[in-house]
């Protein structure tokens, strides 16, 4: 089984609410909600592979001294295992926007766990949910 290594943010505004995407139609696990990023390339460090996600995705600049890591998940899918690697972001400049035409919006971690999320991201939730009751 093949592994994908990829990198995501858990955007934190200043209300304490986080940024999710929802996956586009005629990719895998369509119509989704999840946490913006992607896959890291080769030789790529995950701290600059998330940067520069987030301004191809979301049209946001981050820098790579803004991302604390928050957690990782690793699990199996049926044709592939993903290990992802969640960091927490509270500053960039710009306003995020769904740049490759997918919905984004802003929610209370705690209402996060009523969306349709992918498998992988539901363990994170709870790291998530004591980062922003800690800050």
């Amino acid at each position: 089984m093949r592994r994908v290594d990829v990198v995501a943010a858990a955007l934190v505004d200043g209300a304490g609410r986080v940024l999710v995407a929802q996956r586009p139609a005629g990719k895998s696990l369509a119509g989704l909600w999840e946490f913006p990023g992607g896959k890291i390339e080769p030789g790529e460090a995950p701290a600059a592979a998330l940067v520069r996600e987030l301004a191809e995705e979301l049209g946001i600049a981050v820098a790579e001294a803004d991302l604390q890591p928050l957690g990782f998940v690793s699990h199996a899918y049926p044709d592939l295992h993903l290990l992802m690697l969640l960091y927490s972001c509270t500053r960039w400049t710009g306003e995020p926007r769904g740049d490759e035409g997918q919905p984004i919006a802003w929610h209370r971690p705690a209402a996060l766990a009523a969306l349709a999320m992918p498998p992988a991201d539901v363990p994170l939730l709870a790291p998530l949910q004591a980062f922003v009751a800690g800050r």
